[in-house]
């Protein structure tokens, strides 16, 4: 049933959307997301395969009380498209709406409005995945970081000191505990005995210009990994890598579109405290030039590459947690987004299908009404784009359907 359709006549007069997500919030948020060998899994052993989002503004957006509806209505349109996971962030590093104002200083508002996003995702039967920091200087990140440290005297060489200069690494692991511990406002529970979040992410999208290797970043990840883990053993984590590959398995390089950019997306990977591996692509911008065939011939061997290491090599399951395809090309269309998105889908949908190894995907990005000054190009509206809303909406209803196939086979043994 899409959002826009009436209300069911029943004795509350309840609209049927609002019985479903109900009844879903009250089965899928009462048990953290475990990983079982190359599988994602709740209540112990059941397979938890899903259908996800990305809203990276959610908190930025609720800092502002009077736009808080927003995120209420993406989460509502997106549970009724099915979607059970989103990824967002819980940083903002300086700068407008700030979340942490100066190293070790947090804005309490900022703080409320990140409360509101994790109880209102239970209220409409999501899980989150929370991103801790950015690679780029959007809402801060680690340029935030670097230049915090050098405006307190610190010697600095420059952006990628982050992953090595201990006093930058000092107020990372502050801001870690500080979301970790936080007990949330709205709902009384701490963020780390959350079940609604499904996992925590290092960094979104983490580069090193001047280590190409990996080497560097995989000292960062092991640091950090570790350090989550022992404030909270709950919920699982991965570094929120695009999935380059390094040195390591240099054959792998070839899956690369031309370029390293300091990750090793076998090495990171097989940190012991990373729990999943994660990919994203852009093939419009990573292949910029070439034709829709290219670049779908590159997701192809990106998508297959990776899952199957991620099924031989590294032993964990994987997220496809970032694709999407931009309005802002030449020769865009609806219709050419849909099938981008439609070919992505069955390609997961077929992984999950074969074997296990991957959990999801997430589209980037969903974004409620009268958000244009979000819109990147790759912003979907669900409720004003009906048949991207069909395609992501039939992608959700076949993964729980095969969801409930893999249960009930799991029975059977």
């Amino acid at each position: 049933m899409s959002p826009t359709q009436g209300y069911a006549r029943g004795l509350f007069n309840i609209p049927l959307v609002l019985v479903i997500i109900l009844v879903v919030a009250g089965t899928t948020s009462g048990s953290f997301v475990k990983t079982r060998d190359t599988q994602f899994v709740v209540d112990g052993s059941s397979p938890f395969l899903f259908n996800g989002f990305n809203s990276y503004w959610m908190m930025h957006v609720a800092a502002e009380p009077s736009e808080r509806h927003k995120v209420s209505d993406t989460f509502r349109e997106a549970a009724a498209a099915g979607l059970t996971v989103c990824r967002t962030w819980a940083f903002s590093d300086g700068g407008d709406r700030a979340l942490q104002i100066s190293p070790g200083t947090y804005n309490e508002p900022v703080f409320q409005a990140l409360d509101f996003v994790i109880s209102e995702a239970k209220k409409y039967g999501i899980r989150l995945i929370l991103s801790l920091s950015n690679n780029y200087k959007d809402f801060g990140g680690r340029s935030q970081y670097v230049n915090w440290a050098r405006g307190a005297g610190v010697p600095i060489n420059g952006d990628d000191d982050f992953y090595t200069n201990q006093v930058i690494k000092g107020y990372y692991m502050n801001h870690v505990k500080r979301v970790l511990t936080r007990m949330n406002t709205v709902n009384g529970v701490a963020y780390k005995d959350d079940p609604t979040i499904m996992a925590w992410e290092l960094m979104n999208e983490p580069r090193c210009q001047i280590d190409s290797s990996g080497k560097t970043l995989n000292g960062w990840v092991e640091e950090m990994a570790s350090y989550v883990k022992s404030i909270d053993s709950n919920h699982l984590l991965e570094i929120g890598m695009e999935g380059f590959y390094g040195d390591s398995n240099p054959d792998r390089k070839q899956y690369n579109p031309g370029y390293q950019v300091g990750t090793d997306f076998i090495a990171n990977n097989l940190v012991k405290e990373i729990d999943f591996a994660t990919i994203h692509a852009y093939p419009d911008i990573w292949l910029s030039g070439q034709d829709d065939n290219s670049q779908m011939g590159f997701m192809q061997r990106w998508m297959t590459s990776h899952w199957t290491d991620s099924r031989t090599i590294l032993k964990k399951p994987m997220v496809f947690s970032e694709f999407g395809k931009s309005s802002k090309d030449a020769g865009y269309s609806i219709n050419a987004r849909d099938s981008f998105l439609n070919a992505i889908y069955m390609n997961i949908y077929n992984f999950a299908r074969s074997g296990g190894g991957i959990g999801g995907g997430l589209v980037w990005q969903i974004v409620g009404e009268g958000m244009e000054s979000y819109d990147d190009g790759y912003s979907i509206v669900l409720n004003q784009n009906p048949s991207t809303n069909a395609v992501i909406a039939r992608q959700s209803t076949q993964m729980k359907a095969l969801e409930r196939t893999m249960i009930t086979r799991s029975n059977r043994v």
